[in-house]
């Protein structure tokens, strides 16, 4: 669908922005701007503002910035045609008709009459009447009455055409009261620990043991219900639900409409145990996450993805909102960018048996190549016989948030997967542990720090050790951040872990020549591109091109204790992007106390100011 410009200005000249805002984010105006705290990272103090009379928002902590486009795209992980959709609903302008797209959401409904056959599940008392001036929830007062969906409506009423949306919204209201009746169907709930206020909030019911509820149900909408899939045709050519005697989960998509069910049988010998509908024109697996909506409204922060959906809907009502599951799908790069762009931290629950092991094999191969600089993967192993809802509700919660807190990273879960079944005090076995590393790093991104401090991490767990090894002194005087300067670990960083030198590049900027931390950014500079693949044979690369300093190097290496500090490449990487940014805080204050111009001095204040919020974000985190 093509959107004129001078359609998308008016739609954004009718939006009022902090309105748009207000509903997601507490805004407090303070001065010409409301501000708040941002809802695109974790942050105490407030960083984000509303400029109302520029329609327009910009946090001075991750720098997000737009228009109330932009905000809902980036908010819901939606599309631009989506946004624009909902946002010509809200304003009342129109957008251009794009026929095609509206053939795929609608059907055509017809007056066909329900089938003769009662409803079979406590008959006329198990359905609710959808009167327009009523509680569309409202029991028929005859219970002994045959009643459909549409028969409470008279006939002139019905529309011509249906929309596949409203359509699984009534289902979802049919197969909630189905569950009001059905006692087999309370009690599997009632036994899995859910509240009534849970069921109700998760939208939870009941799919009747009828092969035709639907079509008693719903007599007109038959050609709709057969398009999202909830009516199959048998090889006979005769129509069947496809969920019966099923507790019900309603899917919802980011902006809260359902558009799938998945359902649970309740009696044991119902093959397969779960159940989905099948893709369909609004409901595709591969691009939703059963939970994320339902995260998003209760303002999720840390996301943890889990197998199933009574570990989702148990975490939530725990109160942990940021559990999600895919679809009876395995996770894909979609899933995983979903929850990356709310959370560069990101945790994935496996269970502990040899299919949970292959499971999280699977998923680490998909997650690799995304993980660009600054993301940050768990593995998170549950103890065996074990899944979030049985040990929050056996062990505790307290209990389940520790174990998810110590779950290992990345680094130390490769680790520890590659070195399974190998005698890594051979030779071999250590060859065939970095044969395996090799094949995986070369799915990182290409850019970035990760692929070279990952290499390194093993080698030094494998003892592949280094010549050049400082001797190491545990003087508690020389610890970690007391006597010794941000610029000596800075240093000292770059010299032990030379591909580091791409986090501290704009570090160039503010050190002025002559200072010796400049000294070894320039040379970094003139011999990156040379420097050997072979992250020890790099090491000495840069030591014999900064030869000249070798006594003053040795020092810093030795009082900064650099090497017992690097537990882990993800440890190695926050330290360099701390430095940087500590650093840069420092040259900068040294450099407003004698600015050359006016101008000048309001140019720092700004970089300042920007570089401050990102060190607040960076202590947050």
């Amino acid at each position: 669908m093509a959107i004129p410009q001078q359609t998308i200005d008016h739609i954004l000249d009718r939006v009022d922005l902090v309105e748009l805002i207000g509903q997601r984010v507490k805004l407090k105006k303070t001065g010409r701007t409301y501000s708040g705290c941002c809802p695109f990272h974790q942050e105490k103090s407030p960083s984000f503002h509303v400029y109302q009379d520029k329609q327009y928002y910009h946090c001075f902590g991750c720098q997000a910035n737009g228009n109330a486009i932009r905000f809902l795209m980036d908010m819901d992980s939606r599309n631009f045609i989506d946004v624009m959709k909902d946002l010509s609903s809200q304003t009342g302008i129109e957008l251009p008709k794009d026929n095609t797209d509206q053939k795929k959401l609608s059907y055509k409904k017809t007056n066909t009459p329900p089938p003769s056959t009662p409803l079979n599940t406590s008959q006329a008392k198990d359905s609710f009447s959808f009167q327009p001036e009523h509680d569309p929830f409202a029991m028929l007062s005859e219970p002994e009455n045959e009643f459909s969906f549409q028969n409470a409506l008279p006939q002139e009423e019905i529309n011509e055409e249906g929309n596949l949306y409203d359509l699984l919204e009534h289902v979802t209201q049919f197969y909630q009261q189905q569950l009001k009746h059905n006692t087999g169907a309370q009690h599997y709930f009632k036994q899995r620990g859910l509240s009534e206020n849970t069921v109700q909030d998760w939208r939870l019911g009941y799919a009747p043991e009828d092969w035709q509820h639907l079509e008693k149900a719903f007599p007109a909408d038959i050609e709709g219900l057969k398009k999202v899939g909830l009516i199959r045709t048998s090889d006979h050519g005769r129509d069947f639900n496809l969920l019966r005697e099923r507790v019900i989960f309603p899917i919802r998509d980011p902006k809260g409409r359902v558009v799938g069910f998945g359902g649970r049988a309740l009696n044991n010998e119902i093959k397969p145990k779960y159940i989905n509908s099948p893709d369909s024109d609004i409901f595709h697996k591969n691009q939703l996450l059963y939970g994320l909506y339902e995260g998003m409204k209760n303002k999720a922060k840390n996301w943890l993805m889990v197998e199933g959906y009574m570990d989702v809907i148990a975490l939530s009502q725990a109160g942990i909102h940021g559990g999600v599951a895919t679809l009876g799908t395995a996770s894909n790069t979609e899933h995983l960018n979903m929850l990356f762009k709310r959370n560069p931290r990101l945790t994935i629950a496996f269970d502990g048996d040899q299919a949970g092991q292959k499971a999280a094999r699977r998923t680490l191969e998909i997650a690799l190549p995304l993980l660009e600089d600054g993301r940050e993967l768990k593995f998170f192993i549950l103890p065996n016989e074990h899944d979030p809802d049985s040990l929050i509700q056996r062990e505790g919660l307290e209990h389940f948030k520790n174990l998810w807190q110590s779950a290992p990273l990345l680094s130390d879960f490769l680790f520890a997967l590659l070195t399974q079944g190998e005698n890594i005090s051979h030779p071999e076995g250590k060859s065939h542990v970095m044969g395996e590393l090799k094949n995986l790093t070369n799915m990182l991104p290409p850019k970035g720090s990760y692929r070279y401090l990952l290499t390194q991490s093993f080698r030094e767990k494998l003892g592949l050790g280094r010549r050049f090894t400082p001797q190491n002194n545990n003087d508690a005087s020389l610890s970690f951040n007391i006597h010794t300067k941000d610029k000596d670990f800075a240093i000292a960083l770059l010299i032990s872990q030379p591909f580091l030198y791409k986090e501290f590049e704009q570090l160039r900027a503010y050190v002025p020549q002559g200072d010796f931390l400049r000294y070894i950014l320039d040379t970094l500079d003139n011999v990156f591109d040379h420097l050997p693949e072979n992250q020890e044979a790099a090491v000495y690369y840069l030591l014999g091109a900064t030869a000249v300093v070798h006594t003053e190097i040795t020092t810093i290496l030795k009082t900064t204790n650099i090497f017992n500090l690097i537990e882990s490449p993800e440890k190695a990487l926050n330290l360099a992007k701390e430095y940087s940014l500590s650093l840069q805080e420092d040259y900068l204050k040294q450099k407003m106390k004698k600015p050359a111009s006016l101008a000048e001095s309001q140019h720092l204040r700004l970089k300042l100011n920007a570089l401050t919020k990102q060190i607040s974000l960076k202590l947050i985190q």
